[in-house]
């Protein structure tokens, strides 16, 4: 595995609840990682801070509505 690729700090949203759809966000070196709450051992996604910039922008201005 990538060292920089190993994230760390794993958190789910406030807004998750105890809803069962839900995804945590963790730290990588430049970026970040995304994975399923129910399925942690399936992997994760990452991101770089550009991408997850646009992401984070996307969502707060309803882009996916």
């Amino acid at each position: 595995m990538n060292p920089a690729h190993t994230a760390q700090g794993w958190r789910k949203s406030s807004r998750s609840s105890n809803q069962t759809n839900c995804v945590e966000v963790g730290r990588i070196s430049g970026g970040a990682a995304v994975r399923d709450t129910k399925k942690r051992a399936a992997g994760h996604l990452t991101t770089n801070r550009t991408q997850w910039q646009a992401f984070i922008t996307a969502v707060k201005t309803d882009r996916f509505t």
